[in-house]
């Protein structure tokens, strides 16, 4: 499904409102015409939301900052909306028609999440709404169940979370049943709960400070000066988490490549590979580029691939924004075997596809998307890039596999077997990680990261040195 989150994208930040020029829009419609591409038309949120936010970046950033949250929010809980719609709709909402089961979920999600919102805004807007888009006869019926919403929302409770558990989750949190059960299969369920949690906060922005064009004081003094709030990530001395900024090209510290974008936990991937001066690096899954340009701030030669033109346009694009030259994007399969670097890799960076769990705050709409078998495609696709990759590291070489899933077949299992099959073996972590990482299995050369436990996306990474 995803290999990891979008290291770069825009951003709507917290700040006080700029005085930009604004066309009349209506927020509620952009976000019903978003809903309709991602939760009918199968789009990928983070994608059809950056597409917005880039077409009206005239707007003020409180405007966009609505937008997103009413979106994303949306797209974050929106079997809990539709459970809550059917307490009181006499249509099922799986029965109604497309546009109106989009415009009452966003309409709920509004009444039950927005408190500054006035509730009676919400349904005159959305009536109109419906009236606008040809469905003049169904507006009795929008406003109708809304009403009903807000009539008995104090009295509304979710399922009994004694009675049934999993049932609780699933719709306390928007989670699939299938995916409910597997996690619990896999996790105790206070740490399932949490992790569910976690993926409906709103997401930090983590970047990572650019050590060849600046210290980390230095970058966070810059950032202050333009009026970024600057939080120390308490992991790595050089990532940081920002707010209060309107989108990241007006920063200027952001379009001279003194930072970029990077979730912390991908971070530590170059941080545990303890890359050399002198080393030749091969990043196999490398777009949009974070592990092969952090790599690059230490080694000799990175060699950045992956599977599409398009791919490789992001490493070029954040190539370029860091100023970085040692970077050599390519487009190459990982899954076929490059035998003009056999054996030539002192560090191979294998940050591979997965189901993303790890993510479910950033993609709110991979859960719904996977499905068990493509979860199985994926365990498989993982093996056969290893099993070609691994002749890449040199004898006494590193492996760094990765993923930004939470789920165990992808993660340790396939570490596991890996080891098994073939003449690699596990290095302890903790030379590399913050004591507050290091756990009993980062001592057998594994760590698993969990939203809602660690500071963190949901990550999983293993440093593996060939014999």
């Amino acid at each position: 499904m995803t290999k990891h989150s979008k290291e770069e994208s825009s951003s709507t930040g917290n700040s006080a409102v700029h005085n930009i020029p604004m066309r009349q829009v209506n927020s509620r419609e952009i976000v019903l015409d978003m809903l309709l591409e991602i939760l009918e038309e199968g789009k990928f949120s983070h994608t059809v939301l950056n597409q917005t936010l880039n077409k009206y970046q005239h707007l003020e950033k409180q405007e966009r900052a609505f937008i997103s949250r009413l979106c994303i929010g949306t797209v974050k809980r929106y079997l809990t909306l539709d459970y809550r719609i059917n307490t009181v709709a006499s249509l099922p909402v799986k029965k109604m028609k497309p546009l109106i089961r989009n415009l009452l979920r966003l309409s709920a999600y509004q009444i039950m999440y927005m408190d500054q919102i006035p509730v009676s805004a919400v349904c005159n807007e959305a009536v109109k709404l419906a009236k606008k888009r040809g469905f003049a006869k169904l507006s009795g019926f929008v406003n109708a169940v809304l009403r009903s919403i807000i009539r008995t929302n104090a009295g509304f409770t979710l399922p009994d979370k004694e009675e049934d558990p999993a049932y609780y989750l699933e719709i306390a949190y928007s989670v699939p049943s299938w995916l409910v059960k597997e996690m619990l299969e896999q996790y105790p369920y206070d740490q399932v709960e949490r992790m569910f949690s976690a993926s409906l906060e709103e997401k930090k922005t983590s970047i990572r400070c650019n050590l060849h064009k600046n210290s980390p004081n230095q970058l966070k003094k810059q950032l202050q000066e333009e009026g970024v709030a600057v939080e120390d990530s308490g992991y790595l001395d050089y990532a940081f988490y920002i707010r209060d900024y309107d989108y990241l090209d007006k920063l200027k510290a952001f379009r001279e490549g003194r930072f970029t974008v990077q979730d912390v936990s991908s971070q530590l991937v170059c941080q545990v590979a303890d890359i050399k001066g002198n080393d030749f690096v091969v990043d196999v899954c490398a777009s949009p580029g974070g592990k092969s340009l952090h790599a690059a701030e230490k080694a000799k030669r990175v060699s950045a691939r992956d599977l599409t033109e398009y791919k490789i346009h992001f490493i070029e694009e954040n190539k370029k924004r860091l100023g970085l030259t040692n970077v050599e994007p390519l487009v190459w399969d990982a899954t076929v075997f490059d035998p003009s670097i056999e054996q030539k890799a002192d560090v191979v960076i294998a940050d591979l596809p997965c189901s993303g769990l790890g993510v479910l705050g950033k993609k709110a709409d991979i859960k719904y998307k996977l499905t068990q078998k493509q979860q199985k495609e994926l365990v498989e696709l993982q093996r056969k890039i290893l099993t070609t990759v691994k002749d890449y590291v040199k004898s006494g070489g590193i492996l760094i596999f990765s993923t930004c899933t939470v789920n165990k077949e992808e993660n340790v299992d396939n570490r596991d077997w890996f080891l098994q099959s073939f003449d690699f073996e596990a290095e302890s972590l903790d030379p590399y990680l913050p004591e507050q990482l290091r756990d009993k299995n980062t001592g057998k050369g594994y760590l698993q990261l969990l939203q809602g436990v660690h500071d963190t996306d949901g990550f999983f990474l293993s440093r593996m040195r060939r014999k």
